[in-house]
């Protein structure tokens, strides 16, 4: 553990994916009053500023996630509240939070020991449909987008969805193109397999998987197939893997889908976690015990993704405040310490945990800013239209 910690002072962790931001709205409707994160707030959630600390976070891409069932204007408008929220995070905590747009502010965040916080948009539907949408959360400091979240949109198939268009349509393939011309990065998670390798098939910068695993460890759909893997050396892409159980533990699957069934019997949406909504879970856990994933589980997926794909397409992604459950000792924020000292024993290098936790992502973003400026050098943007729903 003292190598792991030491390791991570000079090489902290990019994090990939942490939904505080929703969870702040479902909580205390972003009343920060509420949920000072600049103290303990592991009653309610699992993240605040001193369990970053202690987890040696460097850099952290914000989810802006909105859920999927949410559609058109409304998507829209609960995407910049999201946005708006991670703002106010950042001004409300300057000394330990700094705004990060470009992977030069990465390093310059480190060097000054602040977080940089970077953000993400997690589904398309986030932009309903517009180039001109995708364009302004961009300037709003958005810097990945998911092309789904777990339902199928007007352009692109879902991992956990019906297939509608055998991966990307022709304007989902056009909005690949846009986000590589003002780089912004593809984020492959939640997608299907087929929208996954149309899209690196037609992006010309790196594409990251914010949050997920290895397919061949854990055969969820949310997770990453070896072939699609293979492919990121090529691309320079890199997969970040999660933390979700249900997403990294085989047992878990079955036993998350029967709890899932429980909250929807009673009203509730899978992906809530408000006091009501984790009472019921708590309640089926006594009468169901569930399967316990660890550091070990993660490292399992690590180090397969890592055999695949190369050390140099790897990264973290947690998914902290976006799952009801953890992994035991990857209980909150504070917990990667624990998962590098396992990688430790299993006699990974600290030049390739480097690389895992620091090196790669910020690689990956600084990549997608020079193909940008390539792009955006002999193009301008695309006012490209969905020409019908399917």
């Amino acid at each position: 553990m003292a190598e792991a910690r030491e390791l991570l002072a000079g090489h902290p962790v990019v994090d990939g994916h942490n939904d505080l931001p929703w969870a702040l709205r479902q909580q205390v409707r972003y009343d920060l009053d509420r949920r000072d994160i600049a103290a303990d707030q592991s009653a309610h959630l699992h993240t605040d500023i001193p369990r970053l600390r202690a987890g040696g976070v460097g850099a952290q891409f914000w989810s802006v996630y909105v859920r999927s069932d949410y559609a058109g204007d409304e998507a829209v408008s609960a995407t910049l509240e999201q946005i708006d929220a991670v703002a106010q995070l950042i001004g409300r905590y300057p000394a330990d939070l700094v705004r990060a747009l470009t992977a030069d502010d990465m390093e310059a965040a480190r060097a000054d020991g602040r977080i940089a916080s970077l953000m993400g948009a997690e589904g398309g539907h986030s932009i309903n449909n517009s180039l001109a949408t995708l364009r302004a959360l961009h300037q709003l400091g958005v810097r990945y987008m998911t092309l789904t979240h777990n339902d199928t949109i007007d352009w692109a198939d879902s991992a956990t969805d019906e297939a509608r268009h055998g991966g990307l349509s022709d304007f989902g393939r056009e909005v690949v193109r846009e986000m590589n011309r003002i780089g912004m990065l593809v984020d492959l998670s939640h997608v299907a397999a087929t929208t996954m390798r149309d899209a690196i098939a037609v992006s010309a910068a790196p594409v990251i998987f914010s949050h997920s695993s290895a397919r061949a460890v854990c055969d969820h759909p949310r997770n990453v197939p070896d072939d699609v893997l293979a492919q990121l050396p090529a691309n320079g892409g890199v997969a970040m893997a999660t933390f979700v159980p249900k997403f990294i533990l085989p047992a878990a699957v079955e036993w998350t889908l029967a709890a899932d069934e429980n909250l929807r019997a009673h009203g509730f949406h899978p992906l809530d976690t408000t006091g009501e909504a984790m009472a019921l879970h708590r309640a089926f856990e006594a009468e169901h015990p569930r399967p316990v994933a660890t550091a070990a589980t993660v490292a399992d997926h690590l180090d397969h993704m890592r055999e695949v794909a190369g050390v140099d397409h790897i990264g973290i992604g947690g998914d902290y405040d976006g799952t009801a459950f953890t992994p035991a000792g990857l209980d909150d924020v504070a917990g990667y310490p624990n998962l590098i000292a396992e990688l430790l024993t299993r006699g990974w290098s600290r030049a390739d945990l480097a690389k895992l936790t620091w090196s790669n992502a910020v690689r990956a973003l600084r990549d997608a800013e020079a193909v940008a400026r390539e792009l955006s050098a002999t193009r301008g943007p695309s006012n490209a239209v969905l020409q019908s729903a399917t």
